[in-house]
């Protein structure tokens, strides 16, 4: 008895018994269509799963006597182990972003990173703002205190302070997390796309095989790749950047 409740208590990733492997001489029975089929001998449960052309598994094996269901076993895996996926692919896995201010930030700064701060807070995930102090800024703890209350005050719609702002060495932080609203709507939105990405088909399904480059085409005139300049894009690209980029103190 010990050993059997030492061998039950390992979790559900062990395999319930199935057929020859079940033990017990009696089990109590439910078929298929989840009938109640009473108490029978485990030869009488075989026959009746064979019968059907299905498997006999134990489900409940620590019931007096076992309670055993007839069905699909190789099926009933698949649809668990699908099952599994799916919950682990709408998930929503959170993050922790932290966010650097400094008791002298700009303005423009400050506006920056706070709007980057509510982007990411808005896709379920936390948010941690550190004040840093440098050399005798650390005598003016009050600066640091007001710039995050400014920071909870512009982000009271989407966030609440998990954490209160303390001191860690020579740095004052706080712990900024979705409201439930914003947590819910980050989950439903999760739960749209791994919808949309099972719906849709695989990358390449459906497309027809490009002609080889310099190949003719139907008008018989020849096709080769054309070369980008990438002096203009590289152009636009560190401009991108330079607007993008926030100013530093």
């Amino acid at each position: 008895m010990i050993r059997e409740q030492r061998n039950n208590s390992r979790g559900p990733n062990r395999d319930q018994r199935t057929n020859r492997r079940i033990r017990a001489r009696e089990v109590r029975v439910v078929g298929s269509d989840g009938s109640q089929l009473g108490v029978m001998t485990i030869e009488a449960a075989l026959e009746r799963a064979r019968t059907e052309g299905l498997d006999l598994v134990e489900v409940s094996p620590m019931a007096k006597p076992p309670v055993c269901k007839i069905m699909d076993y190789g099926k009933f895996k698949y649809e668990e182990k699908k099952k599994a996926s799916d919950a682990k692919r709408t998930q929503v896995v959170i993050q922790l972003k932290e966010v650097k201010l400094r008791p002298k930030t700009e303005e423009h700064d400050y506006e920056f990173k706070v709007r980057n701060t509510r982007r990411f807070i808005e896709e379920g995930n936390k948010a941690k703002v550190v004040i840093q102090f440098r050399g005798r800024e650390i005598t003016h703890k009050e600066l640091g205190s007001a710039i995050l209350d400014d920071v909870i005050k512009d982000l009271k719609d989407v966030a609440v302070a998990e954490q209160l702002p303390r001191m860690e060495g020579r740095q004052m932080f706080m712990i900024l997390a979705p409201t439930a609203k914003v947590a819910q709507k980050a989950r439903e939105q999760a739960r749209q796309a791994a919808a949309a990405a099972r719906k849709s088909p695989p990358p390449g399904a459906g497309k027809k095989p490009q002609a080889a480059s310099g190949a003719p085409n139907a008008d018989g005139a020849n096709t080769a790749p054309v070369e980008s300049d990438g002096a203009s894009d590289a152009d636009d690209t560190d401009g991108d950047e330079q607007d993008a980029a926030p100013a530093t103190t």
